[in-house]
C-alpha cells in the first residue's frame, strides 16, 4: 500500500509541501488550523521554531527527498497520527462520535431548575452586554467574568436543558448582538451536552459560541444598525468581522486554541463556499463545524435590524435539514435537529385539537410529543388556568404545526415571567 504521509526533518521542507502533522500537538503552537501548505521560506522558518520533524502529506503536495526522511518513518508516522487524532477534539475526521464521553441525565425538575437558571440567566445576560460595551470602548476582554458566567450556565444546562432554553425564548433582548451571542452560546452548550462531550469541552464550546461575532464591534455603527437589506459592498465589509474577532481574541492570550478556531471558521461551509478561508468538509475543525450550524440556526430565529425575515424554530430546522450535505456535515445537522427537536423548547405550537401552547420540555424518546403548557383553547381564547400536558402520555393529542413567535398576540414573557 502506498505511503500517504512521510516523516521528514525540517531541513527537508520545501515550498509546495503540505504539512499534515507536527512532532507535537498543533495546540502547542501558534497555528490557527491543523495542517498547512508551505507557501514561503517564512513558513519553513516558523515551523523550525517548534519542530525537529514533521509529517508531509504527499497526496496534497510535493514529496520530500529521501535523504531527509526521518528514521522509523511508517511506524512512527502511524503512531503520531493516531495520537494526534485521538487526543484532540479538533480533528480532520468527520466522525464526531469518537468524542462521546458522557451520557447526561436530567437531575432536576423544570420548575426547580427555572428558579436557579433565572438568576444565572440574568447574570450572564448582564455580563455579555457589559463585555461587548467594554470592547466597543476599547477596553480589554473580561475573560474571567465570562468564563464564570459560562460555567454556571453550562452547569444549569447539564442539570436540566429545558430551563435555560425556555428562559432564552422568554427574555430575548431587542439588541441582536447580545441576544444572538447568548443564544449561540446556549445552543452550543445544549448541542455539546447532546453529543456527550466532556463538561470542560462544553464550557469551551459555549464560550466560543458567545465570542463568534465579537469582531463586529470593529464594524461601522452605520452597518451594524442598518435597517435595510445589505448591499454587496455591505456584505463584504461585514465579512471582516471574522478577522477582527480572531485578532482581538488572539491579543487577549487567555483563550483556548479551539475557541480561536471556532471564531476563525464559523462561516466556513462543507462545500467550500464560506469565508474567509474557503476550506471545506474535514478541513473545518469540529468546533467550527458545530459553530456554523448553531450560528445559522440562531440567526434564522432571531430578529435582525437589516432584514424582516425571521423564521419560526420549526421553519429554521427545515432549512437546516435542506442544507445538510451541502453547507453542513450531514451527521452533525441530524444530531443538532435531535438536540433542538422539531418543536424546540420555548416555541409556540398548535395542536390537532385547535389548542395553542408553548413547548416547555422535549421528550428524549418521543421528540414529536413534547410537554406543552396550554395557553389558548380550541377557539383561541385564553385559558383561565394554564395546564401542563405531556403529549407522550396523552392519546389522540399531537402537534399540528409550529407557530410564529407572538402568534395570536401571545406575549410569553408577560405570561410566564
Amino acid at each position: 500500500m502506498p505511503v500517504k504521509e512521510v516523516k521528514t526533518s525540517i531541513e527537508g521542507l520545501e515550498i509546495g509541501m503540505f504539512v499534515a502533522h507536527l512532532d507535537r500537538p498543533w495546540i502547542e503552537t501558534s497555528y490557527m488550523m491543523e495542517g498547512m501548505l508551505i507557501q514561503s521560506e517564512d513558513d519553513i522558518i516558523e515551523l523550525s521554531k517548534y519542530c525537529s520533524y514533521v509529517y508531509i502529506d504527499v497526496e496534497q503536495g510535493l514529496t520530500p527527498k529521501a535523504r531527509y526522511w526521518a528514521v522509523g518513518n511508517e511506524d512512527e508516522m502511524t503512531l503520531s497520527s493516531k495520537k494526534t487524532k485521538e487526543s484532540s477534539v479538533i480533528t480532520e475526521d468527520t466522525d464526531y462520535s469518537r468524542y462521546r464521553q458522557c451520557v447526561y441525565e436530567t437531575s432536576t425538575e423544570l420548575k426547580e431548575e427555572l428558579k436557579t437558571a433565572h438568576v444565572i440567566f440574568d447574570d450572564i445576560s448582564e455580563t455579555t452586554e457589559t463585555v461587548f460595551e467594554d470592547l466597543k470602548s476599547g477596553k480589554n476582554l473580561d475573560i474571567v467574568s465570562l468564563k464564570k458566567g459560562i460555567k454556571a450556565t453550562v452547569d444549569s444546562i447539564i442539570r436540566n436543558p429545558s430551563a435555560f432554553l425556555l428562559l432564552m425564548q422568554l427574555k430575548k433582548s431587542d439588541n441582536y448582538s447580545y441576544s444572538h451571542a447568548l443564544g449561540v452560546s446556549v445552543w452550543c452548550a445544549q448541542f455539546g451536552r447532546h453529543l456527550g462531550l466532556k463538561q470542560e469541552d462544553i464550557n469551551v464550546l459555549a464560550l466560543g459560541g458567545m465570542l463568534l461575532d465579537v469582531g463586529k464591534v470593529k464594524l461601522s455603527e452605520e452597518l451594524v444598525h442598518k435597517t435595510t437589506q445589505y448591499t454587496p459592498e455591505d456584505f463584504e465589509e461585514h465579512k471582516h468581522h471574522v478577522a477582527y474577532g480572531v485578532k482581538m481574541l488572539t491579543e487577549s492570550r487567555k483563550l483556548e486554541r479551539s475557541i480561536l478556531e471556532m471564531v476563525a471558521t464559523h462561516h466556513e461551509r462543507a462545500n467550500g463556499v464560506g469565508y474567509q478561508l474557503g476550506i471545506s468538509n474535514k478541513r473545518i475543525p469540529l468546533f467550527g463545524r458545530i459553530a456554523g450550524i448553531v450560528d445559522s440556526y440562531d440567526a434564522m430565529t432571531t430578529k435582525k435590524s437589516h432584514t424582516d425575515k425571521t423564521l419560526s424554530p420549526h421553519e429554521a430546522i427545515n432549512e437546516l435539514y435542506n442544507m445538510r450535505g451541502k453547507q453542513f456535515q450531514v451527521e452533525l445537522v441530524e444530531q443538532f435537529i435531535q438536540t433542538v427537536g422539531l418543536y424546540p423548547t420555548g416555541s409556540l405550537i398548535e395542536l390537532n385539537t385547535g389548542e395553542v401552547g408553548v413547548v416547555v420540555e422535549i421528550n428524549d424518546l418521543k421528540r414529536l410529543y413534547p410537554t406543552v403548557v396550554l395557553l389558548l383553547d380550541k377557539d383561541k381564547q385564553p385559558y383561565e388556568e394554564f395546564n401542563t400536558v405531556d403529549l407522550s402520555k396523552v392519546s389522540g393529542m399531537k402537534v399540528k404545526d409550529g407557530l410564529e413567535p407572538g402568534a395570536y398576540g401571545i406575549k410569553m414573557d408577560e405570561l410566564f415571567l
